[in-house]
């Protein structure tokens, strides 16, 4: 009796032990769970807030356009040299603990696709270094894009027209007129992702060319040093001359143009303006304190009648080049 009582309260205490383990992992699952969803709900909130940080930042962008506009006349005054530049320089903006990075860019400094020069198209892509989807070289990507706009069906030396387009696995039709969006360039022959966006070690076509500016001529205030090196005749000193010269002051007449082009002036003034266009690229990221990246929006506005309208608006936006700047 006194053996078979003994090992009864054997049996009693393991089932005690392994209850209080079984008790014990449900706690610590729990725990985690709980855990887990603290740390879930406060990245939420700093991505919602990051966000409408970056919400403010567009805003905020329209803003300082519209002040540019209204002061765009005047001589070098204490208004037009607070003006925010419209070549993609950074402002911070801080907003409560947060921090809001605006940069506006004018379409008017990019290579218009459906307006510019072909010998410009291909002198940028030909600097980038870019090759095509298979292999294909600079001459070939670009005859293929002037064959995807043209309203025939000449074939390029290297182009593409209908035949090709519709040998592809899921046919389609080349669109024989000007392009809508820059992303349409996806749609042309040897244009990869990595072709439009960059591949880490090269950049590419995306921040440096517009469908929005309808110029063929590009504003030397706003082009980045890539598409100044695009134009017929241009010089590395020449290119590093203008932006330099924006740095202080904008460039806002023929004879501003002349001064900092020098003795090429009469070669180049054919490609460059000053004019800034009416649509702009607004791009703006909300980022949490001591983070070095956040929640990105891009925007692009148009002037039309004196009012701000969007033609284009991605949230969120992936920061590819603009972020290395």
């Amino acid at each position: 009796m006194v053996a078979g009582s003994g090992s009864q309260r054997g049996i009693v205490l393991i089932m005690v032990m392994w209850i209080l383990t079984i008790m014990i992992v449900i706690a610590f699952a729990f725990a985690s769970m709980a855990r887990t969803e603290v740390f879930s709900t406060l990245a939420f909130k700093e991505s919602v807030e990051n966000k409408f940080i970056a919400e403010g930042g567009i805003a905020r962008g329209i803003v300082e356009l519209v002040y540019r506009d209204k002061h765009r006349s005047d001589a070098l005054t204490e208004e037009i040299a607070e003006s925010w530049k419209i070549d993609g320089t950074p402002h911070e903006v801080e907003v409560g603990k947060g921090l809001c990075r605006i940069r506006l860019v004018s379409e008017s400094g990019k290579v218009d696709i459906n307006a510019v020069s072909e010998i410009v198209l291909r002198n940028l892509i030909t600097n980038l270094g870019i090759k095509g989807r298979d292999g294909e070289e600079p001459d070939a990507i670009v005859d293929a894009i002037l064959d995807w706009k043209d309203g025939d069906d000449l074939v390029r030396l290297n182009g593409a027209e209908d035949a090709y387009y519709q040998s592809l696995p899921a046919p389609y039709a080349p669109k024989n007129a000007n392009l809508e969006s820059v992303e349409e360039l996806l749609l042309v022959k040897g244009v990869s992702p990595a072709v439009l966006y960059g591949n880490g070690e090269k950049k590419g076509l995306f921040d440096f060319v517009t469908v929005y500016s309808g110029s063929g001529q590009i504003n030397a205030n706003a082009a980045p040093r890539e598409v100044l090196m695009a134009v017929p005749g241009m010089t590395e000193d020449v290119a590093d001359s203008i932006i330099s010269f924006r740095e202080t002051r904008e460039i806002k007449t023929p004879q501003d143009l002349s001064e900092v082009l020098g003795g090429l002036a009469s070669t180049m003034q054919a490609y460059l303006s000053y004019d800034a266009g009416t649509a702009f690229t607004i791009q703006a990221e909300g980022i949490s304190p001591g983070k070095k990246a956040g929640h990105a929006i891009r925007a692009i506005v148009k002037n039309e009648n004196n009012k701000y309208k969007y033609i284009y608006y991605k949230n969120p936006e992936e920061i590819r080049q603009w972020k290395e700047q």
